[in-house]
């Protein structure tokens, strides 16, 4: 996986990363080309060890989206399946490119090679993922994200990757496997937006840590400012 030069994603970063009265907020866009560096290729010889006789094609369960409730009570009155219960299917190569990205994305802090394919899930469509995001985004900054900030990220987000014609995955792991938490994160989030034509994919992650953590990124500016 290679991170692509992103100009448009470096001020979003930037506008992501702010200080609000009682959290911050930390947001990141990356952009990463499929295509598997040497480095990359041995890591998936080894992962392909890991399971003996699976092929590339072969498919794995998936986990369901952590909330996938409210889409199903939203567009059926069937229940909401149990916690736990498995959900949709990928390929081993697919599940690859996703932990590869993890691993690119949080080196050298985090190493998420062994994270199983019932880690992640499948997003039942663009629009489920946007309103989680606005949902969260929006509570929580208020007016300065959806007056402001919201057009021109999802806008410069669909430039790079095409939103409509990818499949979006989430990562969803255990807490004592969540960088999310280790700042005690209110809310945190990890999406995928694979683009099978373009060979991209464009990880998005933000969480929300209260003030008292530091999360090491330097000094940060609120989302009113940022726009001044």
């Amino acid at each position: 996986m290679k991170l692509l030069t992103n100009p448009s994603f470096d001020n979003l970063n930037f506008k992501l990363s702010m200080e609000l009265v009682d959290s911050k907020i930390d947001g990141k866009l990356e952009s990463y080309s499929c295509k598997l560096t040497s480095h990359n290729k041995v890591l998936w010889k080894r992962f392909n060890k890991c399971e003996f006789g699976h092929s590339s094609c072969d498919l794995q369960y998936l986990g369901y989206p952590r909330n996938f409730g409210e889409f199903s009570n939203a567009t059926s009155k069937s229940a909401p399946p149990k916690e736990g219960t498995l959900c949709d299917m990928i390929d081993r190569k697919t599940l690859f490119y996703l932990i590869a990205t993890l691993n690119a994305s949080f080196y050298p802090d985090y190493d998420f090679s062994f994270s199983s394919s019932e880690d992640f899930s499948r997003e039942p469509s663009l629009e489920f993922v946007m309103n989680q995001v606005d949902k969260l985004l929006g509570t929580t900054c208020g007016a300065a994200y959806v007056h402001k900030l919201r057009e021109e990220m999802w806008s410069t987000m669909d430039k790079e990757i095409s939103l409509k014609d990818c499949q979006i995955y989430s990562f969803n792991p255990p807490t004592d496997e969540d960088p999310a938490s280790d700042d005690g994160a209110f809310w945190g989030f990890y999406y995928f937006f694979y683009n099978h034509t373009l060979k991209r994919i464009v990880f998005f992650t933000c969480k929300s840590v209260p003030t008292l953590y530091d999360s090491g990124l330097g000094d940060t500016l609120s989302l009113s400012e940022s726009y001044e």
